[in-house]
């Protein structure tokens, strides 16, 4: 009925009837005394609270005639002053009805998106709007006089009647809660509760619910993110320091193996009594030999071998992180502002591997500004064409001393008491593994810019 009044020639139909049930309650109760235009004035906001302007304006003039017929005056003068007072009074409750009419359409649209749910003082349902019922799993009809309980097990709405006798409400105001839906599907959601002014009974408490899953995917996902991260990192630490060792112990390894056999020649010199030495320093090169071989295998063992890399989008792999730029912000207080431009970002990489490196960057860029009022991390990102995608990451820190700028990458240099030095020295074998080279110079910031280009996949696949 509503919309049909909403409709061209609803509306007109609408104030014509309006007009007509009016003109039949002023006869009705014109033997009582004269009321003039009262009850039309009643079918003009009737009207106006349903229809559009163009049919309120209709009920307007046919109101004037309806009581001009009703009730001839005496004197065109008196029929026009007291038209007129009607027309403007009419024309003032009729805009006031369509703006309360329209805020009301708001509102109505409002909580039709929105999940709200209104119980009584025994936490049964009155209210719920679609939203909320879609969230539960159940219709609006289905939901209506349940307990809310049976939807959300530990949310005690039997509290409530206690509340209402003026006991403190128990519940918090927000809260996040399990949902269980007719089939079966644990939803988690937030609720926000409120009670209600006693005018409004039977209504006492209102319910504000939040769809949860989303923001519950978000975490798994972020925390799958940081376990592969994590992952990445023990890797690619386990290799940088299996190749260190290997390259730090196969010298010894080396000048031993070769004073041992000097010193198998010389023995060999002395004739037969020099057989069971020169065994003894055959079996001891041996020995030297298979421990270089072991280490050689472990650095294999542990090697990350060649990088799968695919077609990538910069400015995705580091949306990736976000949220974890996001804990670490509110562990430090240092601002991360990520201004990655997405067009020609498409790259060939190892998704996991190039965020390691992004992740080490920031970390260290973190590190540096620690303790600042006010410390800054910038993560830029933009097309050079063919030349490749630039990624800077740079930072307000004090910036890295000019001695150590050649020796800032090499295994086992670090600038913090507690570090190990391998951060730079992985992240720098990352990006050459990426066929790029990681470089470090001084930010415009104040602080380190570490830098690094990555070639376009159009350059890649062509070559």
């Amino acid at each position: 009925m509503v919309r049909f009044a909403r409709t061209y020639w609803g509306g007109f139909l609408l104030a014509a009837g309006c007009v007509l049930v009016g003109s039949a309650f002023r006869l009705t109760i014109q033997t009582v005394g004269h009321v003039h235009y009262l009850p039309m004035l009643a079918a003009v906001m009737a009207t106006a609270l349903v229809a559009q302007r163009p049919a309120t304006f209709t009920a307007i003039v046919l109101s004037v005639i309806a009581d001009m017929l009703i009730l001839p005056r005496q004197g065109i003068a008196n029929a026009v002053v007291h038209a007129a007072l009607f027309v403007a009074v009419a024309l003032v409750m009729a805009e006031v009805c369509h703006r309360l009419a329209s805020r009301s359409a708001l509102l109505d649209s409002i909580l039709a998106s929105v999940p709200v749910v209104t119980l009584n003082g025994e936490g049964r349902i009155l209210r719920i709007t679609p939203a909320a019922a879609d969230l539960l799993g159940v219709t609006p009809e289905e939901a209506l006089s349940r307990p809310f309980s049976t939807f959300a097990t530990d949310f005690d709405t039997t509290a409530l009647a206690a509340v209402i006798e003026g006991a403190p409400l128990s519940l918090p105001a927000t809260g996040s809660w399990l949902a269980r839906r007719p089939d079966g599907e644990i939803v988690p959601m937030t609720i926000h509760a409120s009670l209600l002014s006693p005018s409004v009974d039977p209504e006492r408490m209102v319910l504000s619910l939040g769809d949860q899953r989303q923001t519950t995917a978000a975490n798994e996902r972020m925390r799958d993110l940081m376990n592969q991260l994590s992952k990445s990192w023990r890797l690619n630490s386990m290799g940088e320091m299996a190749a260190t060792l290997a390259h730090e112990l196969n010298q010894p390894l080396t000048a031993a193996t070769v004073y041992l056999h000097a010193g198998q020649t010389d023995i060999a010199r002395a004739g037969p009594l020099g057989d069971s030495a020169g065994r003894a320093l055959d079996l001891a090169k041996t020995q030297l030999i298979r421990a270089g071989d072991i280490i050689r295998r472990m650095r294999e063992f542990v090697s990350t071998g060649a990088r799968e890399l695919t077609d990538q989008r910069v400015s995705s792999m580091i949306e990736d992180l976000r949220p974890l730029f996001d804990l670490i912000r509110m562990d430090t207080g240092v601002v991360i502002r990520v201004d990655v431009r997405d067009v020609g970002d498409h790259v060939l990489a190892d998704r996991i591997q190039f965020q390691q490196a992004i992740n080490n960057l920031v970390r260290n860029a973190v590190d540096a500004v620690a303790g600042r009022e006010l410390g800054l991390v910038r993560i830029t990102g933009r097309s050079l064409g063919n030349q490749g995608y630039e990624i800077i990451v740079e930072d307000d820190g004090p910036g890295i001393p000019e001695d150590q700028m050649d020796r800032i990458f090499q295994p086992m240099t670090t600038t913090k008491a507690s570090g190990m030095g391998l951060g730079l020295s992985v992240t720098r074998s990352i990006i050459e593994s990426h066929d790029s080279v990681l470089t470090v110079g001084r930010s415009p910031l104040g602080g380190a810019a570490f830098s690094f280009c990555l070639s376009p996949v159009l350059e890649l696949e062509a070559a």
